[in-house]
């Protein structure tokens, strides 16, 4: 869905982001975003941070996956301890 909403710059650089799109958005203050810049366009990019539930889901599905990629190489637990101390050796 496209809105189109009418702003000004204030004289320190500072745009409104009109309130309709604020709460279609559920932006709140501090919200960060990026700002890009292509020739005489300039597009706001909400930025979201993932909650900490959303950033332990990705760890157990990467850890799950890198399980199963072990296992399918025959990697085991103590391989991966000798491979750690085989490289710290290397950096003494």
């Amino acid at each position: 869905m496209v809105e189109v909403e009418l702003t000004k710059m204030s004289s320190r650089g500072q745009i409104v982001i009109p309130q309709d799109i604020r709460k279609g958005m559920n932006l709140k203050e501090g919200q960060a975003f990026a700002v890009i810049r292509s020739g005489d366009t300039v597009l706001l990019k909400q930025i979201i941070t993932p909650s900490k539930q959303e950033l332990l889901k990705q760890w157990d599905r990467m850890v799950t996956e890198a399980n199963k990629q072990a296992k399918k190489l025959g990697i085991k637990e103590s391989d991966v301890n000798k491979i750690i101390h085989r490289r710290r050796k290397m950096n003494d």
